[in-house]
């Protein structure tokens, strides 16, 4: 992927007070210039290495000098020049050969054995200076959920005067699928909650989206998490999913509660969606306001600025990647879903006048 200095030029045109790149960066007790730099994760297949390598190519054409960590130990084919592996540390195939151990057990063990050694990677790292990093970390999701191996390397990488982005990657193609839809932002929460860093969760290979099927709601009922009741409704018209439907009525009303999910969308030779997803991590992990004066105003407007030129980028998408428009499939979706809601409302006002009733027939009969 090659970037022309037409989309550079653009991504720059978010502030009126953007400055040159050097002035984005402070400095920290540790004496590290700070810039943001970016913790790539996923599940497999989701398209983190391919993400790593067109980012490398389109940040290094904007002048912005990045770097590569891999930090996947069973990585060892990668597209992308690398300045530090785990590989050089540990990897996979001889834990999993010497300690009998699987391909998820010896995973977790290479994350553990390096969360216990980070100062071989802090000496490393020495040699990267201020430039920008990208992490390239393991698919497992166990990682990222329970174990606390990631947690216990991104903390020491803070301690050490990195400002650190997570960038969590998951294949657009779940969201044709109500129930993996479901446990993606299951998983993306418990991702956020888990790690605790500015989080820009993203929907890769949108350009794939309809590749196993249609969806059902338009693109930016997804990106944007909307009401989930539209989802519940939709698998209770299967007889298997309905029989989890007070637990599917659970995780939807967890996740609305917290609030906290939303996607950006990306197809990596798109540099348009590309640009997008940079700024999106670059308002999360604070690049933008680097150039700015301490002032509440500058940090406000370039704030509301710094995605305004995107607003309508959802509905773009929509067009170019999606074949067919859902707006019919969704308004009678939206019919019959309230037309089912309104037919267990008037049941529950039934039964309730009913009851009432019977409350009133047995007063009297007391009396």
């Amino acid at each position: 992927m090659h970037v022309s200095t037409t989309v550079a030029s653009q991504y720059y045109s978010a502030t009126d007070k953007q400055e040159p790149l050097d002035s984005h960066k402070g400095s920290n007790n540790s004496g590290r210039n700070i810039e943001e730099d970016k913790v790539v994760i996923g599940p497999p297949g989701s398209g983190k290495t391919t993400y790593c390598n067109g980012m490398y190519q389109f940040l290094n054409g904007m002048e912005r000098k990045t770097r590569i960590v891999n930090l996947d130990p069973a990585n060892e084919v990668l597209p992308y020049p690398t300045d530090i592996s785990i590989l050089e540390l540990i990897s996979l195939e001889d834990t999993m050969e010497n300690l009998q151990l699987g391909p998820n057990g010896g995973i977790i063990y290479c994350m553990e054995y390096l969360a216990d050694n980070m100062d071989w990677l802090e000496e490393k790292l020495e040699a990267c200076g201020d430039d920008y990093i990208v992490f390239d970390c393991p698919g497992q999701v166990e990682l990222y959920t329970h174990n606390d191996a990631m947690k216990r390397i991104l903390n020491r990488l803070e301690k050490i005067g990195y400002r650190l982005c997570c960038v969590h990657l998951v294949d657009s193609h779940y969201c044709t699928d109500a129930a993996k839809y479901i446990s993606v932002l299951l998983l993306s929460l418990k991702t956020m909650l888990q790690l605790e860093l500015p989080h820009v969760n993203v929907l890769s290979k949108i350009d794939l989206i309809e590749t196993y099927g249609r969806l059902p709601m338009s693109l930016d009922f997804y990106t944007n998490v909307q009401d989930l009741g539209f989802l519940q409704y939709h698998l209770n018209q299967d007889p298997f999913m309905k029989r989890f439907q007070q637990l599917n009525k659970a995780l939807c009303d967890l996740i609305e509660d917290f609030g906290l999910v939303g996607f950006e969308t990306l197809c990596i030779q798109d540099k348009e969606s590309v640009t997008r997803v940079v700024r999106a991590i670059d308002k999360a992990g604070g690049y933008v306001f680097g150039g700015l004066e301490e002032s509440n105003e500058s940090i406000f407007m370039t704030a509301m600025r710094a995605g305004s030129e995107w607003d309508n980028l959802t509905q773009d998408v929509q067009e170019r990647y999606l074949d067919d428009d859902p707006h019919e499939d969704l308004e009678r979706f939206a019919r019959e879903y309230k037309g089912d809601k309104d037919d267990k409302d008037k049941e529950g006002g039934d039964k309730d006048t009913m009851e009432s009733g019977r409350k009133r027939v047995n007063f009297s009969d007391e009396q």
